[in-house]
């Protein structure tokens, strides 16, 4: 006997729940706002919307289905199971939040406010689309292979550098080629979904005429922050695409670490003479149409 599906409903905690969590009351989280230039009122009206796109979603499984729930800071220690049909209710970046953590499961945006990029449906559609699951576009995810075996998957993009954003010294190569020693702030390789975000906003200012990928292309793009010249480094390689043939670099630093879309709590560490190899990840994430 096959087990019912499951529905994990991802989310993360409010503002007016971090707030009450550090305040201690909502008469010392009102003051704090206030003292900002805020108002209490459109915290706790945000705070409603979440809730209840929560328990409209929540109402909208079937009861012979099983059902789940995880907060996005236990993420990495909540097991997805292949059976599983992940809603993600909140904004765009907890979609690449939890993309990380799965493997082929069907991915839903419930948007409780303005529809977003990836959180594009409204929770009326929860019912119907738990059970259609097989419109879906994929998106491509960027991966990270260090020589030691450890590995870091995003959806929008990772970032390789130094901790304390000091000076990174490594050296990079595409395709196996010849590689150049550079110091920089760091690497940035990014896929068509995090286009729109930093590696867009990096693109942007460089005028890159680089072309950025789609969403579900097979193609990233990487670009060196703030590299400069000297006697032992060079700047002819700061921007480029990967498909097929990766891109390499070896750390001339101490320790540099990488993470990805902007968590920076889990980090890939690597130490001097180490090497890490970023690619198009051979997974996508499957989020519904």
């Amino acid at each position: 006997m096959s087990l019912a599906p499951r529905v994990v409903l991802v989310h993360r905690r409010t503002e007016l729940a971090e707030l009450l969590a550090r305040h201690g009351t909502r008469g010392q989280a009102e003051f704090f706002l206030r003292t900002r230039g805020r108002d209490l009122a459109e915290v706790t009206a945000a705070d409603a919307a979440v809730r209840a796109a929560l328990a409209a979603a929540s109402a909208a499984i079937p009861l012979d289905w099983r059902r789940g729930e995880v907060e996005r800071a236990d993420l990495d220690r909540f097991l997805f199971t292949p059976e599983d049909v992940v809603v993600v209710v909140g904004q765009d970046g907890l979609i690449a939040n939890v993309a990380k953590y799965l493997d082929g499961q069907p991915v839903i945006g419930i948007a409780p406010g303005e529809p977003g990029v990836l959180v594009k449906h409204p929770v009326e559609a929860v019912a119907d689309l738990i059970r259609s699951t097989g419109d879906v576009e994929h998106r491509t995810m960027a991966e990270l292979v260090a020589d030691d075996g450890q590995r870091l998957l995003a959806l929008n993009e990772i970032y390789l550098g130094h901790a304390g954003h000091q000076t990174a010294r490594y050296r990079l190569g595409v395709g196996g080629g010849r590689a150049e020693r550079q110091a920089s702030s760091g690497i940035l390789v990014g896929t068509g979904t995090g286009a729109t975000g930093w590696c867009g906003s990096v693109w942007r200012e460089r005028h890159s005429g680089l072309p950025l990928p789609a969403p579900g292309e097979a193609r990233l793009v990487w670009f060196v922050r703030e590299a400069w010249p000297s006697p032992t480094t060079g700047t002819t390689c700061t921007e480029g695409e990967l498909t097929r043939a990766p891109l390499t670099v070896e750390v001339e630093s101490d320790r540099l670490v990488a993470f990805g879309d902007g968590l920076e709590a889990d980090t890939v560490a690597l130490t001097r003479g180490q090497t890490a190899t970023f690619a198009p990840a051979a997974k996508t994430v499957r989020l519904v149409r």
